[in-house]
């Protein structure tokens, strides 16, 4: 899915959070669902999937909020940089957010999740994949 053959550091817009990643991304993608929206205050928010154990924290861990039933979004307490997902229907993955990368650019989202929802004036060129809710796990 990506080329991460070492591994890709990010965290939190004060420096308060820093993970680091080891490995490639089982997923990316441009999730439009209200919650994501919400949580993000944008019109859309960039998601890379990995293991859980592919990600490690180095600083403080986040702070996390249940967003919804089984539904855990973590972020910094400090500055509220959004920067992970979790949730009992994914077991065993996180969803880091690519927006606190370091190097963004080197995860591009591959489909668009929960495009049903996505806003009416958000017109995007792109040909990726779109799938009108979550995308079927195999």
């Amino acid at each position: 899915m990506s080329d991460l053959s070492s591994s890709i550091e990010g965290g939190c817009q004060c420096g308060a959070v820093r993970y680091r990643i080891a490995g490639e991304a089982l997923m990316t993608a441009l999730c439009h669902c209200t919650t994501c929206r919400r949580a993000n205050a944008a019109p859309a928010v960039a998601w890379a999937m990995f293991e859980a154990s592919q990600v490690e924290f180095a600083t403080q861990e986040p702070t996390v909020y249940e967003s919804s039933p089984g539904a855990r979004r973590s972020f910094c307490a400090r500055c509220g940089t959004q920067i992970c997902f979790t949730a009992d229907y994914i077991p065993g993955l996180i969803d880091v957010t690519i927006g606190s990368l370091d190097q963004p650019e080197r995860l591009a989202p591959v489909m668009h999740s929960w495009d049903s929802k996505r806003l009416p004036w958000l017109a995007l060129s792109d040909d990726l994949v779109r799938h009108p809710e979550f995308p079927p796990q195999a």
